[in-house]
């Protein structure tokens, strides 16, 4: 039994030379004895099964590795403690039936997800979601419905505006301002010759470093890094000079465009540009941080959750699954929202918890997509119900940092020991974490919890993970509106087929995760 913060490491499961769990926890038990030099090139050799596989940067308070191991020191587990990083510690151990599989003796699994609650805010009413959001719902004769599901939050953009962004816009040289409130509000920046562009604002990466990602998903809104040039030539004339057209990327930094020369025009000089960029999404984000979720709206996020209960078919919620394919029927027992939100350094953080027998892979964080966007776009309850149809729906999936594993359960294993103390001549204990639950929870609170709110607020991660999806210029997610699938179906105004679909900008702007990253063992475990 273990527990650790999945920050830094490339997943639980043992893979080659990468730096996983499972590879230090092994190492470790080699180095404490606990399993012997003969064994110790191979996990295999000791029958070596882990609960759950999560993935890169998947926490777990709780999980459980089955395995034979040489356990006569009676300090064995603080040998293997001693050689492992704070940020992994095994709890303890229990000697089970020679049969025994973590794995396939798992009833079901608890996993947590952490989530700011400025995450259910609406998108930016000048946001291509938000626009499209608001004509669809006047198209659908449902706009009064619309406003109602957004009432407790419809102060907040003006409120924003007027208060914050617009006072600090007059401070600003005016040919500044203009092309920093075009970011603002995610419309295509002016060209003016050679003047200095401004990607837009909502769409802003994260400011973390980024890691291995997939090469084909860029940001939707993210301009491009190349030098371009169309230079007109004919015989006997020279070729005209490009000169760069300069530019902003997500980050703030000066990339550049080639175009064709123009006459010199006073243009504002990149760095006060790229200040008042990034001092506009940081007034942005410190609204957004400030933001409290009334209790309307948090019994919303329970409504929505409540949509999850039972047997449903999850195909839309994971990846190589067909609608008529029965291994996507999954069983939730619960997935509950706490009824405090709990504050962090002056962010509010809601506190996810799904119950169910198994996942697939990246279902849990579809699901917090999906639930968070029925909230924040004003949709209707129910439109979770046609997901489990055979439409195939576009989720995104959640970025990787507020989940984590809080442990599995291996009630009918235990009900079995219990049947069978009295017979067997060999002691075996319950599988189970309540005999470690003062040293998980110290764990929990100093290694992954605070580890969350750190890389957070350090990241703005989530904040450009939801950015992103507002600003994806394609139908996508207008399932999300009040027409529903059918809206993904037609045309929308300045979408392009070169524009990324809706995963691709989610994965792009969260550049941490992999598309690899999945919330379970397999497909079929979870």
């Amino acid at each position: 039994m273990l527990g650790y913060a999945g920050s830094g490491y490339k997943g639980m499961q043992i893979n080659h030379d990468e730096k996983t769990i499972e590879g230090d926890l092994f190492k470790a038990l080699v180095a404490a004895g606990a399993i012997s030099k003969a064994n110790a090139d191979d996990p295999k050799k000791s029958s070596f099964v882990r609960c759950a596989r999560t993935d890169r940067g998947v926490h777990a308070a709780g999980n459980i590795v089955s395995l034979k191991m040489i356990t006569k020191d009676p300090d064995i587990v603080q040998k293997i403690n001693e050689h492992l990083p704070p940020q992994i510690r095994v709890w303890g151990f229990e000697q089970a039936k020679g049969s025994f599989s973590s794995y396939q003796m798992c009833d079901s699994r608890i996993y947590e997800y952490l989530i700011p609650t400025y995450c259910f805010l609406p998108p930016h009413p000048q946001s291509f979601l938000g626009k499209e959001l608001v004509r669809l719902a006047n198209e659908a004769d449902d706009l009064p419905g619309y406003e109602a599901r957004q009432k407790e939050v419809s102060c907040f953009w003006p409120e924003t505006e007027g208060e914050l962004v617009k006072p600090f816009l007059d401070t600003l040289d005016p040919k500044i301002s203009a092309e920093v409130h075009r970011a603002l509000y995610n419309e295509e920046p002016m060209v003016l010759d050679a003047q200095p562009k401004v990607q837009p604002l909502l769409a802003d990466k994260a400011k973390s470093k980024t890691t291995e990602t997939r090469s084909d998903v860029p940001t939707a809104a993210e301009g491009s890094s190349s030098a371009k040039s169309d230079p007109e030539s004919a015989a006997g004339s020279q070729v005209a000079n490009s000169q760069p057209d300069s530019g902003i990327d997500l980050d703030g930094k000066v990339v550049t465009e080639s175009t064709s020369p123009k006459e010199p025009d006073e243009r504002p000089p990149l760095s006060a540009l790229e200040d008042a960029f990034k001092q506009l999404k940081t007034i942005i984000v410190t609204a957004k941080r400030a933001y409290r979720i009334p209790p309307a709206r948090l019994a919303r996020v329970q409504s929505v959750l409540n949509n999850y209960l039972g047997t449903k078919n999850f195909h839309n919620y994971t990846i190589g699954k067909l609608p008529r394919d029965p291994s996507a029927k999954r069983v939730i027992k619960s997935f509950t929202a706490g009824p405090e939100p709990i504050l962090i350094n002056n962010t509010e953080w809601l506190s996810l918890k799904v119950h169910g027998q198994s996942f697939m892979m990246h279902q849990i964080r579809k699901m917090v997509t999906m639930a968070a966007n029925i909230v924040r776009c004003g949709c209707p309850l129910d439109r979770i119900k046609d997901s489990y149809d055979h439409e195939n729906f576009s989720i995104p999936k959640a970025p990787s940092l507020g989940l984590l594993l809080e442990r599995p359960i291996f009630d009918t294993y235990n009900r079995d020991i219990e049947r069978e103390k009295d017979k067997s001549e060999i002691e075996r204990g319950k599988i189970g974490f309540e005999k470690f639950e003062k040293e998980v929870e110290e764990f929990k609170q100093r290694e992954i919890y605070e580890r969350i709110f750190r890389e957070e607020e350090s990241d703005d991660r989530f904040h450009a993970f939801f950015a992103s999806l507002d600003g994806v210029r394609r139908p996508d997610l207008l399932y999300l509106s009040s027409k529903g699938i059918s809206a993904t179906k037609g045309e929308v105004s300045g979408a392009s087929k070169a524009d990324r679909k809706p995963e691709e900008a989610a994965a792009a702007a969260v550049a941490v995760e992999s598309e690899e990253d999945s919330d379970g063992p397999s497909q079929q475990d979870g």
